[in-house]
């Protein structure tokens, strides 16, 4: 009576769904900041190459005139930052260019020091030269650092973290320079004229340098936040496309296999009927079989009744209390008949034990299963039996049938489909356990598998523990409207 199975498959009873929802808000930050970060790094490249430019022309400049010392140490610096943000490009190109996300971000953060770091030297020919050098050294060199800001404006921006880093590093290093060298003149009252106006100048410089990066960043992000949206918008249509494909291959595979499945009881109820009227004689022997022709007929009828309503969310749950026992003895007493005629065993064991639940769309589950394991078993029997455990009360439906191979045993429980290797056994229709599934998925129910091929099964629905009543419970029966599929 019970197979020794090698392997049990919990099966998903819910409903798919091929809508696209829309990405979190998280999600599209992330991918819109990974985009601006690529920004970013595509323009160090050109600023790296202005200031290699810069560089030369200002030690050039300040050669002779500013404190040699210093020049030769802020030279070296400029120089070997330059070429490590050189390599910092190359890192990036050969480890994140092509990887988005996360990725992306941790390199950021990692290296953005050097942003504010090379901001930061940009104060040094400011420091070295102002008011140490004549007038054109000293205009030539305020135009090139100041310059610098301009020319990474663009660049920059697009990453506002780094570009606010860059530029109050770079306002900040220059208003220090200018304070390094009016404080050797601090005597002069010109000097000290002359640098309060420079330092008004430069915060003026420093905001709108702020405000006009600011807007260009949110041109950037505005311009990724739309492209994002566009591709969710295009994988939003594609998906509903290939739905709709989908459930036009459904359509008509179903209309072809229904109408299949018609052909043969309606044909053999027509070779009946022509019988019957050429020997009604026979009257006694053909009853019989158009009863059996009848039944399928209106067995098909009601499995696909069953499925449309299902689907349209026309299925109504009535949820009461289920006497177990009462509906064992139900199940029992319509499939008793099949399973005399098959000469199998059909029993049930249960303890006394009230469930609230919908006893119809119970049995509905049940009476397949039982109706799928007695057609799919030639010798032995089948036991309907429930257990209790800690967190689930579980219903069980076992079979020494053929069994179902590892490979079929997610496909069965689609519509109109029949496993080939069966073909021995008795016809089936192949909705009887599309619609367990889709039951089971509409009460919340889990549905377990466990089978081996030429051994049998054993199929498990699983309901939550808080399903039971106690004996003095009587709440009123509830009608709950099911969602459409």
């Amino acid at each position: 009576m019970r197979p020794q199975p090698t392997h049990l498959m919990l099966v998903d009873t819910q409903p798919a769904t091929h809508q696209h929802a829309p990405a979190a808000p998280e999600v599209r930050d992330a991918w819109v900041d990974a985009q601006l970060i690529g920004v970013l790094m595509d323009n160090v490249g050109p600023t790296v190459v202005a200031a290699a430019m810069a560089v030369p022309l200002l030690v050039f400049l300040m050669a002779g005139e500013v404190w040699t010392p210093g020049l030769v140490v802020w030279t070296v610096a400029i120089l070997g930052m330059l070429v490590f943000r050189y390599r910092l490009i190359s890192l990036y190109r050969l480890r994140h260019d092509s990887v988005e996300g996360p990725q992306r971000q941790a390199f950021i953060d990692k290296y953005r020091w050097t942003w504010l770091a090379v901001s930061l030297l940009w104060g040094g020919p400011v420091a070295l030269s102002y008011l140490q050098a004549g007038f054109i050294t000293q205009f030539a060199c305020g135009l090139l650092v100041l310059g610098q800001g301009l020319f990474t404006l663009n660049s920059y921006s697009a990453y506002l973290p780094v570009f606010r880093s860059f530029t109050h590093g770079l306002t900040g290093s220059v208003m220090v320079g200018l304070f390094i060298g009016a404080g050797m003149h601090s005597g002069e009252a010109d000097v000290v004229r002359t640098t309060v106006i420079f330092v008004a100048l430069l915060l003026a410089f420093w905001v709108l340098l702020l405000m006009a990066g600011v807007r260009l960043h949110r041109v950037h992000r505005a311009s990724f936040e739309l492209q994002f949206s566009n591709q969710e918008l295009i994988d939003s249509l594609t998906l509903q496309t290939r739905a709709s494909l989908r459930a036009v291959s459904t359509k008509n595979r179903f209309l072809a296999s229904a109408a299949h499945d018609l052909r043969q009881p309606v044909h053999a109820l027509s070779l009946y009927a022509d019988w019957l009227a050429s020997e009604p004689e026979m009257a006694r022997d053909i009853a019989p079989r158009i009863l059996q022709s009848t039944r399928a007929i209106n067995e098909l009828f009601d499995s696909l009744f069953d499925l449309t309503r299902i689907d349209a969310g026309n299925y109504k749950v009535r949820l009461q209390h289920v006497d177990v026992r009462k509906l064992f003895a139900d199940i029992v007493l319509q499939f008793e008949p099949v399973a005399a005629g098959k000469q199998l065993q059909l029993r049930t064991r249960a303890r006394p034990i009230t469930l609230w639940s919908d006893p119809v769309v119970l049995r509905r589950i049940l009476g397949n299963l039982v109706s799928n394991a007695l057609r799919h078993t030639q010798r032995g029997g089948v036991l309907i039996a429930l257990r209790q455990r800690q967190d689930m009360i579980v219903f069980e439906v076992w079979d020494t049938g053929v069994g179902i191979a590892r490979e079929h045993q997610q496909a069965i429980f689609q519509e109109f489909f029949r496993v080939s290797q069966h073909q021995g056994t008795e016809d089936s229709l192949g909705l009887g356990l599309t619609i367990v599934s889709k039951l089971s998925a509409l009460m919340g129910y889990q549905l377990a598998l466990q089978s081996e091929a030429n051994r049998g099964s054993v199929f498990r629905v699983m309901l939550p523990a808080y399903t039971q009543q106690a004996p003095g419970e009587r709440p009123q029966p509830t009608v709950v409207q099911a969602p459409a599929a």
